[in-house]
């Protein structure tokens, strides 16, 4: 298998790693706050809302040592170990305990930022200049893709049910924590790349990844990693760049978490309304893999640049924030297990929620496949730090948003998506067109 397949090879199979990972681990946020819901009049006392706030919060926080965890143990090991985390909460559900929950929710926490580090820079060291944006465009349609399956048997399996038995929550969940575990086995098959670098660059890489396996080495790899995040930190590109992520972070905990409960809260929507979180998951999927797919596919021929591909995610969700303001309740986020019986500017309709959750979708893959391109190209040398930099932002952002999800109307949390996405389309036009000029001058970007 020559370099090149190897490659991709090694990418086709850390998108489906992920797909199955996530397939399960998007299907648990999706229905978590549902399901919680219906158990609430037992001894368990938890919210999904503030476990995905636990986690992402301690997702952030990690993300400061996530490079020099991924120095010591590998890119491989370390995605492995992680997701046999992801799979410990999902089991969690199986037989829902409130010590357990908030427990795994911080574990879960610590895993996903070694899980998100170590990704990136899978991603970055099969990937050149040339085929980052392809690259980045095939592992977002793969793990995107996770949102099809689990999501479908959700609204098969929870067709015309006003609550969720006992019988039900197990059958799914303990389908999930199995899917999940086969996404971490197949992290085996990637193969490691051979050494075809240069020796500054071979310095650079093995500063992140090294073979050696004297603990002195490791741990001198370890504290440049950390060293190097620090200093990126504030460099003009990722601060420019982080209220881009910040934005990224807001509309993934509103997408994957807020958007499924307010739906199924909505009363209007009759013995429907559970099975259409599955039906929502679904169609914000077929948004993120076509997505995906496409700007994947026309990256290479895309004399544009990356900012026409923002501005379409931005119009996007600013058209799907409006119909979702005239769709849905406004207590919806908020409404208890009996659901909400308000009806906001228009009467609820299935057909625009369900709009709603491509456009979602859509957009989201807009921003994220160019933020994985441009962070990819702008520190090739540097990926781990800064894939870890982009998940603290976004991660933090995402803790917020799920705390205040507890609280706030739909009106608002719609009002703050868009003005951080206001501004996060501005500052990563100025990035992009400052990454356009170097290229153009034959400068090295990531050195400045």
């Amino acid at each position: 298998m020559s370099p090149e397949s190897k490659k991709l090879f090694n990418i086709l199979i850390l998108g489906v790693s992920f797909m199955f990972i996530f397939t399960a681990f998007q299907t648990c946020g999706n229905i978590a706050q549902t399901v919680i819901t219906n158990l609430n009049n037992t001894e368990f006392h938890g919210s999904g809302y503030t476990s995905m706030s636990i986690i992402y919060g301690v997702f952030s926080a990690s993300n400061l040592i996530s490079p020099s965890v991924v120095a010591i143990v590998g890119p491989q090991l370390s995605m492995v170990i992680s997701g046999v985390f992801y799979s410990l909460y999902i089991a969690v559900f199986i037989q829902p305990s409130t010590w357990a929950f908030y427990t795994v929710s911080v574990f879960i926490g610590i895993a996903a930022a070694v899980l998100w580090t170590a990704q990136g820079n899978c991603l970055t060291v099969n990937s050149d200049e040339n085929s980052i944006g392809r690259n980045s465009g095939i592992f977002w349609a793969l793990l995107q893709s996770s949102l099809f399956f689990g999501n479908l048997y959700i609204y098969f399996a929870w067709q015309g049910k006003t609550h969720i038995s006992e019988s039900d929550r197990r059958t799914v969940f303990i389908a999930l924590t199995v899917i999940s575990l086969v996404g971490t086995v197949l992290f085996f098959l990637i193969r490691k790349q051979e050494d075809t670098k240069t020796p500054e660059e071979e310095d650079s890489t093995n500063e992140l990844q090294g073979d050696s396996s004297s603990f002195q080495s490791k741990m001198a790899r370890a504290v440049a990693a950390f060293k190097k995040s620090i200093k990126l930190s504030f460099t003009k590109e990722i601060l420019l760049l982080s209220v881009t992520t910040a934005y990224t972070g807001l509309e993934l905990t509103f997408f994957t978490g807020v958007y499924g409960t307010c739906i199924g809260a909505v009363n209007r929507f009759g013995n429907e309304g559970k099975s259409l979180i599955g039906l929502s998951g679904i169609f914000i999927g077929v948004g993120e893999v076509l997505g995906g797919g496409i700007f994947g596919l026309v990256s290479k021929k895309n004399h544009f640049g990356r900012n026409p591909v923002v501005m379409l995610g931005i119009i996007v969700h600013f058209i799907a924030f409006y119909l979702i303001f005239f769709n849905i309740p406004n207590d919806a986020p908020i409404a208890p297990m009996e659901g909400t019986d308000y009806v906001a500017y228009m009467i609820p309709s299935k057909e625009v929620a369900i709009l709603c959750s491509f456009l979602l979708g859509l957009g989201d893959s807009c921003f994220n496949t160019q933020l994985l391109s441009i962070l990819g190209f702008l520190y090739s040398e540097d990926s781990a730090p800064a894939f870890a930099i982009f998940k603290f932002v976004q991660s933090i952002c995402a803790a917020v948003a799920y705390f205040y999800s507890n609280y706030f109307l739909l009106q608002w949390q719609l009002l703050i998506m868009v003005v951080v996405g206001f501004f996060g389309t501005v500052t990563f036009f100025v990035v992009e067109w400052e990454a356009a000029a170097f290229v153009a001058r034959g400068s090295d970007y990531s050195s400045i």
